[in-house]
C-alpha cells in the first residue's frame, strides 16, 4: 500500500509509521547525542524532536514526500514525528515491545539496517572517479565501431496504404511532411524522425531494411508486429560513446551495485549455509513459475 501524508496537521499519519520501521522508531525514542547546531522543533512531553530527527525521518520517508514542497514536507515530517513520539510512548506502558511479535519484527529491522549501512558504505569506498572512468573506458571500447543509422519511417495500417505513400514519394513529395499527415507512429509529428539507432533497437524486420539502404534512399514497404513502414535512411555513422558527464550518475550506479553484489556473493561464499528439506518443499516448480517477460522491443522509439 502506497503511503501519503494527509493534508491536515493533526490527527496520527499511521500509514507512515509502517514506512519508517520500527528500528528508527526506537532510535527516535532513545536519542542521540546533540549537535550545537542541531535546533529543537518541538517537545512532547518533555522529549525533544530536533532537526536531524526531521532529516533523518525525511530519509526514510522519501518516497511518500516527492509531491511536496520543501515547507510542507517539514511540517507534516515534524507532524508526524510528534504523533509517533505520542503514540510510541503510549506503546512503552502497555509494554508491547515485550511481545514475540515485536522482539522478532525489531530483530529482523535491526539486521536489515546494519545490512543497508554496511553495503552502503562499501558501495561507497568503491565508487572512485578512478573506477568509475575504467568502466567507461571499457564501455566506450565496445561501442566503438558499431554502425548506427539516423531513420525517418512512415507506419501506416495496411500494405496497400504503404504503396500509396511510395507512389506519392516518387512524385516527389516531402518524406517529413507526407509522415506528419499520414504515419500513425507517435513520432509523426517530427516528420518521423526516428535519429540515430543501432540494430537491436528495433524490431528485425525494420532493422534488416534500415541498415542496407544507402543514405538518402527510400524503402519498398515493410511489414512489421506494427504494420507497414516506408523507411528513409538519412545518415550512418559509427556509434559514438556520450560525454561521461552524461552518464556519470548511471556509472555511479552500477560500480555501486557491482561493488555490493561482489561483497555479499563473498561473505555467501564463506558462509556455511544449510537449506532443510521444508525449504526445497517450498520451492514452487519450474511449471508454476512467472512466466518470462516478453521481447522488450518496441515499436520504432521517438527522436531522442
Amino acid at each position: 500500500m502506497t503511503t501519503s501524508f494527509p493534508d491536515t496537521k493533526t490527527g496520527l499519519h499511521f500509514g507512515l509509521a509502517a514506512a519508517l520501521g520500527v528500528a528508527l522508531v526506537s532510535a527516535l525514542l532513545a536519542g542521540s547525542p546533540a549537535r550545537a547546531d542541531d535546533k529543537v522543533l518541538a517537545k512532547v512531553n518533555g522529549v525533544e524532536i530536533r532537526e536531524s530527527d526531521v532529516a533523518l525521518a525525511e530519509e526514510e520517508l522519501a518516497p511518500s514526500l516527492q509531491q511536496m514542497d520543501p515547507a510542507a514536507k517539514k511540517d507534516n515530517v515534524l507532524a508526524f514525528l510528534i504523533d509517533l513520539q505520542i503514540v510510541a510512548k503510549a506503546a512503552e506502558d502497555k509494554k508491547i515491545e515485550n511481545s514475540d511479535d515485536f522482539k522478532k519484527r525489531l530483530g529482523f529491522t535491526r539486521k536489515r539496517l546494519m545490512m543497508d549501512s554496511l553495503l552502503a558504505a562499501e558501495g561507497k569506498l568503491a565508487t572512485t572517479e578512478e573506477a568509475m572512468k575504467k568502466v567507461y573506458e571499457e564501455a566506450s571500447k565496445q561501442i566503438t565501431g558499431e554502425v548506427e543509422v539516423r531513420a525517418r519511417h512512415i507506419l501506416v495500417e495496411t500494405e496497400d496504404e504503404a504503396k500509396a505513400v511510395v507512389e506519392e514519394l516518387k512524385k516527389g513529395a516531402d518524406f517529413a511532411e507526407l509522415a506528419k499527415k499520414k504515419s500513425k507512429d507517435p513520432g509523426a509529428s517530427d516528420g518521423g524522425d526516428l535519429g540515430f539507432f543501432t540494430k537491436d533497437q528495433m524490431v528485425p524486420e525494420f532493422s534488416a531494411v534500415a541498415f542496407v539502404i544507402e543514405p538518402g534512399k527510400t524503402s519498398d514497404p515493410v511489414k512489421s508486429q506494427f504494420g507497414w513502414h516506408v523507411i528513409k535512411v538519412e545518415e550512418k555513422r559509427n556509434r559514438q560513446s556520450p560525454p561521461f558527464d552524461q552518464v556519470k550518475g548511471q556509472i555511479e550506479t552500477y560500480v555501486t551495485r557491482k561493488a555490493q553484489a561482489d561483497y555479499v556473493a563473498k561473505l555467501r561464499e564463506a558462509a556455511k549455509v544449510e537449506r532443510t528439506a521444508d525449504a526445497a518443499a517450498a520451492k514452487p516448480d519450474a511449471a508454476k513459475e512467472p512466466a518470462k517477460p516478453a521481447d522488450s522491443k518496441m515499436a520504432p522509439p521517438a527522436k531522442k
